[in-house]
């Protein structure tokens, strides 16, 4: 007795070999193999990933980098108060550095905004805005001043302070005011300014000084007391101490002045 044949179900093997080799692979127990598609889609990320969008992170840390390079002097201490982009900025791949310009600009800002650019191809530059402290330390008065002291050691001490916020600048040594008078009192605490000070006086009022005078071709030297107070250049009147006559001069260095005719 004889029992029908069941029909043969070929599943893809002539048709599709793709197909037939996967199923025959997985009956013998072997690892199917990648196809073509597959190997496209991971060429294609990888291409994705190496050219990647510029992101707003990228750009952030490029203006900041540019913000401590341009103002992070030897003795200054940059802060950068954080800001906010949009997330969803995305501009389109740099194949080179990222390049960062600084506005040229007097004094030190607490805002900035610094141009990014990308000189690729496509090119595009974009305005980053920056916060920012810088930190340095600068002289302050120790106890309240009156106008015309001139400041010693003893009279101020260093504090580290914003100098972006210090719109009228800052003095950071006695060097740089040296024989400079005050020009308006201060109180105790407060950072010395340059527009807190006369110009310098190479000569004071009330000091005794030598009095140059040409008579004849005769150069003569007495001495008298100043009446007025100037850096060199500057006119002034002198009480001569044997004549007691008020002399019109000019002071031509530290504590000599030359008589005018």
């Amino acid at each position: 007795m004889r029992f029908p044949r069941a029909p043969m179900r070929h599943v893809g093997w002539g048709a599709n070999p793709n197909v037939a080799m996967r199923v025959r692979g997985a009956t013998l127990g072997f690892a199917p193999q990648p196809t073509w598609a597959f190997a496209a889609v991971l060429l294609l990320a990888l291409a994705n990933l190496a050219h990647a969008d510029t992101t707003a992170t990228d750009l952030r840390a490029a203006a900041e980098q540019a913000v401590r390079t341009q103002f992070g002097t030897t003795g200054s201490r940059v802060v950068i108060v954080p800001t906010r982009l949009n997330p969803r900025l995305h501009l389109a791949a740099c194949a080179h550095a990222l390049q960062t310009r600084i506005p040229v600009r007097q004094g030190i800002p607490s805002r900035v905004a610094v141009a990014v650019s990308c000189a690729g191809t496509p090119g595009w530059t974009i305005q980053v805005p920056v916060q920012m402290q810088v930190f340095r330390n600068v002289l302050v008065t120790s106890h309240p001043m009156a106008r015309g002291d001139i400041p010693a050691p003893g009279d101020v001490h260093t504090e580290e302070r914003d100098v972006a916020r210090l719109g009228y600048g800052y003095i950071e040594s006695l060097d740089q005011i040296l024989g400079h008078s005050l020009g308006r009192p201060l109180i105790a605490g407060v950072v010395l300014e340059p527009g807190d000070f006369n110009g310098r006086e190479t000569v004071h009022s009330g000091e005794e000084v030598e009095l140059v005078a040409q008579l004849g071709g005769i150069e003569v030297r007495t001495h008298g007391m100043a009446l007025d107070a100037g850096d060199t250049g500057a006119r002034l009147r002198v009480r001569n101490d044997n004549s007691g006559r008020i002399i019109n001069g000019v002071v031509i260095g530290e504590g000599q002045v030359q008589a005018l005719p």
